[in-house]
């Protein structure tokens, strides 16, 4: 399908360092006060960095060429790291989708004029695939010009969650979405009815996309490694287009029943529909919020929107 091949990517990035040529000796800092790029404490230089990252993507002669020295230069330095000689480059890495992992691998090393001559790209080129901006405050429909995308991406754990909620508001233009994200979260978000984990988040998007918790990602693969464990998911769209309620009534008793959730559904949800209503003498306002599944919120929303019609309609 067409859509797979547009991609909006979400990363973290922090500033880059200025451009520096690099002579066969020395580092890519940064100049003028500006934050220097990552600090690669196991490699002698940041070249060394540099042709490890790069080595199974990029030619040794565009290499070479970005280090300012010869190709036996590069090819030297490979091997001391314990390098193939020979490189085998996937022909993958040559296509159009090929540059976000050159440009993921670079990101935090390289300045920015050396990464655009690393993927052949002008200033131009590189602002067209590469937006820079708040995720949260972007138009979505405005960045493929309404079309729809993949939104994939090593998502901020601390927002993770609004980054869901903007996804929902964005349906239609969002068939799928992956990434990694806190493995807390990414249990909330799979959790079926009954469990403890299971929520706000749950729901919602259940309601709208398939859910897949896909694998598990530990501390230790990471330098350094983070406090918590990560986990990679896959959300994509289900047949629904419809909810068959009213969808803005649905999120808000979703959302207030599920910040009660110790209570029963007949005391949490009292806020829109009051306990001397005779719908709530109904059995399912027994029940807390984690027991319903994401169509019998539906039913009750139906109900609870008939309630209220009808209340108002004897004022």
């Amino acid at each position: 399908m067409k859509y797979l091949l547009r991609l909006l990517f979400i990363a973290v990035v922090g500033v880059l360092p200025t451009v520096v040529q690099a002579q066969t000796e020395s580092v890519i800092p940064g100049q003028n006060g500006r934050k220097e790029a990552i600090n690669y404490d196991y490699f002698p230089h940041r070249q060394y960095a540099f042709v490890w990252r790069n080595w199974a993507v990029v030619s040794k002669e565009k290499i070479a060429e970005i280090l300012s020295t010869s190709v036996e230069n590069v090819e030297s330095l490979a091997t001391s790291m314990g390098l193939p000689a020979e490189q085998n480059i996937e022909p993958e890495w040559a296509t159009e989708q090929g540059y976000i992992t050159v440009l993921r691998r670079n990101w935090h090393l390289l300045p920015y004029e050396q990464i655009t001559q690393l993927l052949g790209m002008s200033r131009e080129e590189l602002k067209f695939r590469l937006i820079e901006d708040d995720f949260l405050k972007l138009k979505l429909e405005n960045v493929f010009e309404g079309k729809p995308f993949v939104l994939t991406g090593n998502y901020p754990y601390n927002i993770s969650s609004q980054i869901f909620f903007k996804m929902l508001d964005y349906k239609d233009l969002i068939p799928c979405c992956t990434g990694m994200i806190q493995k807390e979260v990414a249990e909330r978000i799979a959790a079926g009815p009954g469990s403890k984990t299971y929520g706000i988040l749950s729901v919602l998007i259940q309601a709208w996309y398939k859910v897949e918790y896909l694998f598990t990602v530990h501390e230790h693969v990471f330098n350094p490694p983070p406090k918590v464990k990560s986990a990679v998911i896959r959300m994509t769209r289900n047949e629904t287009t419809d909810l068959g309620c009213d969808e803005k009534l649905f999120k808000q008793i979703v959302k207030t029943t599920f910040n009660q959730r110790r209570k029963t559904l007949r005391n949490s949800i009292a806020s829109i529909l009051d306990k001397s209503h005779p719908l709530s003498a109904d059995p399912i306002f027994n029940k807390r919020p984690e027991q319903l599944s994401v169509q019998e919120f539906v039913e009750l929303t139906n109900r609870v929107e008939a309630a209220l019609a009808e209340a108002k309609n004897r004022e």
